[in-house]
């Protein structure tokens, strides 16, 4: 086989041998990473393990699987890696000295993913911004808003504020402000509004929708309409519910006013 070879390369056949395995284990090793990322989430999705954990942790067995094979792959060419890790760590402590904030968002993620105040596919109020959760990364939360916008919240604006979790109790209760007329009969009015509240299919029936009188407005007397629904439900049925006040009331021949300002002329000097 030596004679196959250039004489000019012999010395370095030992080299090139070494540098040969080196390719096929790194080939070898990225394929496996992969393979291991899929296997764990197959694993973890039987488990019924959370679905953005599920993730994670695969994602951290790939990255553990292709950081050995990089080793062993700078092994088999004859380098050094004491030096190299001990380098890497230093150069890796610089690094998150100058990315305090992209750490801070990555120890955020692990934070969410661990405690879960909220999963994929919950409604939530976090960091300034709402919407329906639809990927929890390491570094930031992607939100889909009502209105098909799609919202990448950094993870340590979430965990340094407070987080409303719309979905996981199950239900939500409306609050409708509603003022009607002076004068008007509150007793009749107040039972047209539970019965408004009835009337519509989503509006559940324990616990019960309740009305309050919140106070003496400037041009009405203010009312507080409290249905409950659905999570999933309660758009819709916060507008049918407004729907059915406005017709009970106008119905009844009960006014809702506007606001109004009376202005006093002072008499001409004389």
């Amino acid at each position: 086989m030596d004679s196959l070879i250039p004489e000019p390369l012999r010395p370095f056949l030992p080299l090139i041998i070494n540098i040969l395995y080196a390719f096929i284990i790194f080939i070898v090793g990225w394929s496996a990473s992969k393979w291991m990322h899929v296997l764990l989430l197959k694993v973890l999705r039987k488990s019924e393990l959370d679905e953005a954990l599920a993730r994670f942790l695969a994602s951290i067995g790939q990255y553990l699987v292709l950081a050995a094979t990089v080793i062993v792959t700078l092994e088999t060419v004859g380098i050094e890696t004491t030096g190299l890790v001990a380098l890497l760590a230093t150069a890796g402590l610089a690094i998150g000295l100058a990315l305090q904030g992209t750490l801070a968002n990555f120890a955020s993620g692990v934070m969410i993913l661990f405690f879960r105040p909220f999963t994929l596919e919950d409604r939530i109020t976090a960091g300034g911004k709402s919407g329906r959760v639809v990927d929890i990364g390491l570094f930031a939360t992607t939100l889909l808003t009502g209105d098909n916008e799609k919202i990448i919240v950094p993870n340590s604006s979430i965990t340094d504020g407070s987080i409303v979790n719309h979905t996981t109790q199950g239900t939500l209760r409306g609050n409708i402000e509603l003022g009607i007329a002076y004068g008007s009969d509150l007793a009749q009015a107040m039972e047209l509004m539970v019965e408004a509240c009835k009337q519509v299919d989503q509006v559940l029936e324990d616990p019960a929708p309740s009305v309050f009188f919140s106070g003496f407005g400037a041009s009405s007397l203010d009312f507080i309409v409290r249905p409950w629904a659905r999570t999933s439900e309660f758009g819709g049925m916060m507008h049918n519910v407004r729907l059915e006040l406005y017709d009970k009331l106008n119905a009844a021949g009960i006014e809702i006013p506007f606001d109004q300002i009376v202005v006093h002329q002072a008499p001409p000097d004389v």
